[in-house]
């Protein structure tokens, strides 16, 4: 018979998968396909891994719908590359016209929503807006190029070959420059801006940009947007196609619980860290069978894990190694082996956390893998020094625990007689004579008999 907590943590999963997966959009959002519509999909914040599905899903469900226009309202300060290049590739590929839209008043488009305006098949900036600042930088930063260079100057006017630092940094930039330059060309947009915009990170406002030829226009609000694009031509892969803005049905599409959740857990640090917990949960309810919140919440940390990792560029390689270094560690508590398995586990761990990810832009953080790794070897040293102080520690149980225990004579004899001792009447022989109250000391135990002598004849 299943028990009944079991029974009820199923149906409560049911529940949260139905909600958070399975859950349409509402009023505002999409719930059934209609034609002659505008869907508008806000991006506010740093662009990760949960906001390109967001993105994808939405202009899939707008196709279904058979949209007339696609809305992406930007406020972001920048993100991820592989999220950024997996939204452009979604965006060139659908057979709906996108119209990226920076919006409202104050907002930006800076480093990744740059990228995104370019791939747009109409770019337009509400007033008091600004983009640009396109450098790719890795987390944590890239050193400067010119500062470099001008440390490796001998003072005669040569330089030595640069460092590697420095040739990736090249290299990222290059690239990053290449793939923005396309997007201009295939969109007839400003390509001298933007190449600016990627080496000497520079951005402009909205005006700026009409004028540059950077973007195609300036709208005070949606209302305003629909009507500029009434009439407009953008390109497709389909062909050309002219924009028909009039009377369209605006439909919002709010983020559901499992954009949310994406969000939150697309972050690699807390992907690292939900799986950390969850594995760390699963093995103390492995080893205290019957405690079920270990277990319940390390299931559910290592299942968020894992479908976090399903978006993210994860490198097997280093998640195995993670998986067999916890085990070696775990193991050095049920299999004693002075500290072999518990650091040959840690070095497998940090090094699998290490090469984790692929993308050099998701990796997780140095400082959390020094940490988590820290506090394992403080917990592997804790463990070997109670092993060895376990060695040390007088036995307490068996045959071994009666050598020198305490007790005292239950009645007065010479040769036979019997004693009380760690809670427990046995037989006794002594060559000493003993009288009824007397404390004792075990020399030796043969079966049920112990040898005893006054406890004041043992030095």
């Amino acid at each position: 018979m299943v028990h009944k907590h079991g029974v009820w943590l199923v149906f409560l999963s049911v529940l949260i998968f139905i909600f958070t997966f399975a859950a349409p959009y509402t009023e505002k959002g999409w719930a059934e396909p209609v034609e002659g519509s505008a869907f508008i999909l806000e991006i506010k914040g740093a662009i990760g891994p949960g906001v390109s599905d967001f993105v994808r899903r939405g202009l899939k469900q707008a196709n279904e719908a058979n949209a007339s226009l696609f809305i992406l309202q930007l406020d972001t300060p920048g993100g991820l590359d592989l999220a950024m290049r997996e939204i452009i590739k979604d965006i060139l590929a659908s057979p709906v016209p996108v119209v990226s839209y920076v919006a409202p008043n104050g907002a930006r488009a800076a480093s990744a929503g740059t990228y995104i305006l370019y791939a747009s098949h109409v770019a337009a900036m509400a007033p008091a807006t600004n983009l640009g600042a396109a450098t790719p930088v890795t987390i944590g930063g890239l050193p400067n190029l010119d500062k470099d260079d001008e440390q490796r100057d001998d003072g005669k006017g040569e330089k030595e070959a640069e460092s590697p630092a420095s040739t990736l940094n090249k290299k990222m930039v290059n690239d990053a420059e290449a793939y923005i330059i396309s997007l201009a060309e295939k969109h007839g947009r400003n390509k001298e801006w933007a190449a600016k915009a990627v080496r000497e990170a520079v951005s402009i406002s909205a005006a700026e940009a009409l004028r540059l030829g950077v973007i195609d226009l300036v709208a005070d609000n949606i209302s305003d947007l629909l009507s500029q694009l009434h009439g407009k031509e953008v390109t497709l892969d389909s062909g050309s196609q002219q924009l028909d803005t009039n009377n369209l049905r605006l439909v919002y599409m709010e983020k559901d619980w499992r954009t949310r959740l994406l969000i939150v857990i697309g972050d690699p640090n807390i992907a690292y860290m939900l799986m950390l917990l969850g594995m760390y949960g699963l093995f103390f309810e492995l080893a205290n069978p019957g405690s079920v919140l270990p277990g319940v919440l390390g299931g559910t940390s290592l299942l968020l894990a894992l479908y976090a990792f399903q978006i993210l560029p994860v490198n097997y390689v280093g998640l195995a190694l993670i998986v067999l270094g916890l085990s070696f560690m775990v193991g050095e508590a049920f299999t004693p082996s002075f500290g072999i398995l518990g650091l040959g586990g840690l070095a497998g761990f940090v090094f699998g956390s290490i090469i984790l990810m692929d993308e050099k832009s998701l990796q997780v953080s140095l400082l959390l893998i020094g940490s988590t790794g820290l506090f394992s070897f403080i917990c592997i040293l804790w463990l070997m020094g109670n092993l060895l102080f376990m060695r040390h520690k007088r036995v307490r149980t068996g045959e071994e625990q009666m050598l020198d225990a305490i007790g005292v004579a239950m009645d007065d004899f010479t040769e036979n007689g019997r004693v009380w001792i760690i809670g427990e009447s046995w037989q006794a022989s002594s060559t000493d004579p003993l009288r009824q109250g007397e404390s004792v000391r075990v020399l030796s135990q043969n079966g049920l008999h112990l040898s005893v002598t006054p406890l004041q004849e043992v030095e």
